[in-house]
């Protein structure tokens, strides 16, 4: 693809305005959302949608997430069958995706569900994402902003590392607060199965549901995030160790000694909002010096079940 100069956009009227204006004209630019930078295309442009896949790289059957700026204009794409309804009451806006029946009429290009009859929908709670969202007027098909099975961005540095010269701007909304892709839910009459671990951890949720039907098999694809290689650095990642080697680049979990750290404190919630950046850090320093990455364990409870499914994704076997 003709290499752009990619822009970096401030979060102000200005920003948002053009960040509209290039979504408008087909153009993918990167957007701030609670969870990680999305890379934002029309929804609805099948052009753009190609673009997206073409930028980072993706495979065409792994289907896209679309972010929208209500439950009411989810209601015109899908349907909501099951728990869903009650589950976009209670956590939209905020780190949820939905996987719901397409109705006739939506709308949507045909690339965004991967040649599923069901799409991924999700009303980010970011107010930047908010705002473009508004002035462009229309969805946004928006993955993770960064090559595809590489590490997700949560700065707008991480996007321009791995996206520069492919897009036509990120626009620079700081740090995600949440850190860690949305939750995946699929609602229906037989009760809510959970396709992906996220921001929203199934303690939240199971109140509401339920026990969720787990159904996150590495390499079914019925929902973004379920390839069984996924969110990997370029270096080797060791999962579980005791971080005693000194020939690796340490990550640790609590007060052991490390040269990088997810949370000294052992907390999940900081753990999950540092995941990418560190894993980008100790990606940056294992490469350098040909070494691998070294993570300690992470409690398998809460926000540690969507870190733990990261972890084993990004140590996964390359395909």
């Amino acid at each position: 693809m003709a290499p752009y100069q990619t822009q970096t956009l401030r979060p102000d009227a200005e920003g948002i305005a053009r960040a509209a204006a290039w979504l408008a004209d087909g153009q993918l630019v990167a957007l701030p959302t609670e969870t990680v930078y999305g890379l934002a295309g029309d929804a609805t442009s099948d052009l753009a949608c190609a673009r997206i896949f073409e930028a980072k790289g993706r495979p065409r059957f792994n289907p896209l997430i679309v972010h929208l700026p209500s439950l009411e204009t989810a209601r015109k794409i899908a349907a909501f069958p099951g728990d869903a309804e009650a589950l976009a009451g209670a956590f939209w806006p905020g780190p949820l995706t939905l996987v719901l029946p397409l109705k006739p009429g939506h709308g949507l290009s045909p690339l965004v569900t991967g040649g599923l009859e069901t799409v991924a929908l999700r009303v980010p709670e970011h107010g930047v994402m908010q705002a473009v969202l508004a002035k462009l007027g229309g969805p946004v098909a928006a993955p993770s902003a960064n090559p595809s099975g590489r590490i997700s961005p949560t700065t707008a540095a991480h996007v321009l590392a791995g996206l520069s010269g492919r897009i036509a701007a990120v626009l620079d909304a700081g740090p995600c607060t949440v850190g860690i892709e949305s939750t995946i839910l699929a609602p229906g009459p037989e009760g809510t199965r959970l396709l992906r671990e996220g921001g929203l951890p199934r303690e939240a949720v199971e109140p509401l549901t339920g026990p969720l039907v787990p159904d996150t098999t590495p390499g079914t694809v019925q929902a973004p995030g379920q390839l069984g290689s996924h969110y990997a650095p370029a270096a080797a990642l060791v999962l579980n160790s005791d971080l005693s080697d000194p020939h690796a680049i340490r990550i640790g979990f609590g007060p052991a000694e490390a040269d990088l750290t997810l949370s000294r404190t052992g907390d999940l919630v900081e753990a999950a909002a540092s995941l990418f950046r560190t894993l980008h850090e100790a990606d940056a320093l294992a490469t350098a010096r040909n070494l691998p990455i070294h993570i300690a364990p992470i409690p398998d409870r809460g926000l540690g079940r969507a870190i733990n499914d990261r972890l084993r994704r990004a140590a996964a076997p390359r395909s």
